[in-house]
């Protein structure tokens, strides 16, 4: 079993990804393991997926109301802007973005969008 930890490994985009760190990090020390990973997320983080016209974007965002209350809201849009000049186009991060200003005043946390059927993060 590697040392690196599940939290360490958010910033992959798969299991396969990950799993190649955890093979690839397996003899290293802790030390040694946390900086591929801090690599990758900073790598990650600066190449954006490019998301073909039409794609369906979900998340999901959890809170709890009460000691003993959880509660989960569930959010799915797609945007398809047909011949629309570039002035006038919406892009599925300024949805993203607009959705989780309204979370956040309602007092939700943001929420991750993740477009369909490749499943890479948005926001």
């Amino acid at each position: 079993m590697s040392s690196i930890s599940r939290r360490s490994l958010i910033g992959y985009s798969g299991t396969a990804a990950a799993g190649a760190v955890i093979a690839g990090t397996a003899s290293a020390s802790p030390a040694q393991a946390a900086q591929p990973a801090q690599a990758v997320q900073a790598q990650s983080a600066s190449t954006a997926a490019t998301f073909p016209e039409g794609t369906l974007f979900g998340g999901r965002s959890q809170r709890n109301i009460g000691p003993d209350t959880p509660s989960e809201l569930e959010i799915k849009f797609s945007i398809a802007n047909a011949e629309t000049p570039a002035a006038y186009s919406v892009t599925p991060q300024e949805i993203a973005d607009a959705i989780n200003k309204f979370l956040a005043s309602r007092g939700w946390p943001a929420v991750t969008f993740y477009g369909t059927p490749a499943p890479a993060p948005l926001n």
